[in-house]
């Protein structure tokens, strides 16, 4: 759709979002249903999601490249085993614009309401209204940063942002910067910026368990192979995914083998880390894996720079200065927020309104619950992917993404060869879904660890992690279930012709 083309009137199914779920979603409603019709509305310019707000200097991906690209779109040209942030983005941007049609760009989700009569969404966005059958929303887990709130912030009188929206314009060189954070994100930053800063304070809530990082480059020889010989390029992803799947054993399915996993850890904290007090407050008290295991060889080192100190909590900021939870006042004009996301109240639960008149949000209350991870009863034709209780702790969320495609489609072609047009979960089977569900996360080390993380929400309880492999899931949205859900009919059937479809150019 160019840059000149209005929104269409109506169409049988609207996207929101163009990163990893939102491509995939496109891809499996063209190959499975040519005949309808289908637009993605993405708020910013480009394709990319996370990979395009996070740019920040040495952002890359903890996930092997052989599982971080989509099955129909295979990436044989991968320069590293673990992908840099540019090369991602650049990845998406490619796979989008085969989809060039389908996607208006810089088009925001405002709003959206069930209209029970019509059995319809109607979608306010930032170019007008649009109706749909089905709204597909693929906002991302990870794309609202999390600003904590800090007294004296409004007297501060240096520079501050969020890691998610890095401050190009902003130099570093020579400044006094404080880093807030020491998880994914301040692992890749601070070993990139130490050099170039004339003081780094780096305020650590709690310390991290870091596991080396075993990359390496991908030489011409070993991509031409994967060009030439697809097979090969398949067979290694299989390796890989393979290989991550073990990690669940450690996590969710067999927790006594985690001290494995603590002994790699604590080897490599005494190789990297000479000073013992230092190397006292860079030992987690938690279990392995409550929380995100780092993957770097660069933190502990950097860490050790005579131009860096490693102090407690921030508490508070001055107009010159960050404050620790020792009451010690570092002098900083710079403020880098590396304190992730809100993945458990994402803004786009505000938007939707349901059967009721009520938003996601109300319906959640700060614990997001749903039916296989993309169904939620009380609204009808809403799907889905990166829902609750669909991101993993060892392998690419890729892998969750493409079943919850293809699941969006085997649900829409289900309804048409039954005649039906409206779904929606049944509360008893989206509360037994979950039930069970819970059972699995109580044996896990995400609940069970002795940590505060970003996998639990405001009640404590866990509503980002998957307990099981992915090939669990995989199975699972293999299938539609009818019995557990209320079908209904409307007289005018998807994709039959109305006026109001085309698009006006």
């Amino acid at each position: 759709m160019n840059a000149f083309s209005r929104l269409p009137v109506y169409v049988d199914v609207l996207v929101v979002g163009v990163g990893f779920g939102g491509l995939a979603a496109l891809h499996s409603l063209r190959r499975d249903h040519p005949d309808l019709s289908v637009l993605a509305i993405e708020r910013a310019a480009t394709a990319g999601g996370v990979w395009r707000e996070n740019n920040y200097p040495g952002a890359a991906c903890d996930v092997p490249t052989s599982l971080y690209s989509l099955s129909f779109a295979p990436n044989p040209d991968w320069s590293h085993t673990y992908g840099a942030q540019h090369e991602i983005y650049r990845y998406l941007r490619d796979v989008a614009e085969g989809f060039a049609d389908e996607i208006r760009y810089n088009c925001a989700l405002l709003d959206a309401s069930w209209n029970d009569t019509d059995q319809e969404w109607t979608a306010q966005t930032e170019h007008g209204p649009i109706r749909c059958r089905f709204l597909v929303a693929a906002p991302g887990a990870l794309s609202e940063p999390g600003i904590p709130s800090i007294p004296g912030s409004d007297d501060f009188g240096g520079t501050t942002f969020h890691s998610a929206h890095w401050d190009h314009r902003h130099r570093l060189d020579g400044r006094r910067v404080a880093i807030v954070g020491s998880g994914a994100s301040a692992i890749q930053i601070v070993p990139e910026i130490v050099d170039k800063v004339e003081h780094l304070t780096v305020l650590q809530r709690t310390p991290a368990w870091v596991v080396p990082r075993l990359d390496r480059s991908i030489g011409l020889l070993e991509r031409g192979l994967y060009r030439r010989i697809p097979a090969a390029h398949r067979l290694m992803r299989k390796l890989v995914w393979a290989y991550r799947e073990f990690y669940v054993l450690l996590m969710a399915r067999r927790p006594k083998l985690l001290p494995i996993a603590t002994a790699i850890a604590k080897a490599q904290l005494r190789v990297q880390v000479h000073d013992r007090e230092l190397r006292r407050r860079l030992t987690p008290s938690y279990t392995i894996g409550c929380k995100r295991m780092l993957l770097t060889n660069k933190w502990f080192p950097a860490l050790q720079r005579p131009n860096v100190t490693v102090t407690g909590a921030l508490t508070g900021l001055t107009p010159g200065g960050a404050i620790d939870d020792a009451g010690t006042e570092h002098k900083v004009d710079t403020v880098i927020f590396a304190t992730g996301f809100t993945p458990t109240t994402p803004p786009i639960a505000s938007a939707i309104r349901g059967r009721t008149g009520d938003t996601l949000a109300d319906t959640w209350a700060g614990s997001p619950r749903a039916y296989r991870g993309v169904s939620v009863h009380g609204f009808p034709n809403l799907l889905f992917l990166y829902g609750p209780n669909t991101n993993l702790g060892h392998s690419s969320i890729v892998l969750m993404l493409e079943p919850q495609a293809d699941y969006v489609s085997t649900t829409i072609g289900t309804l048409r060869r039954m005649n039906k047009t409206t779904v929606e979960v049944t509360q008893a089977a989206q509360d037994h879904y979950n039930a069970h569900l819970d059972l699995e996360l109580d044996g896990t080390v995400w609940n069970s660890g002795g940590c505060s993380s970003w996998y639990l929400d405001d009640t404590g309880h866990n509503s980002v992690m998957w307990p099981n492999y992915t090939s669990t899931y995989r199975r699972l949205m293999a299938t539609f279930e009818p019995a557990d859900h209320i079908l209904r009919s409307e007289s005018r059937p998807m994709a039959d012709p109305v006026d109001d479809v085309e698009v006006v150019r």
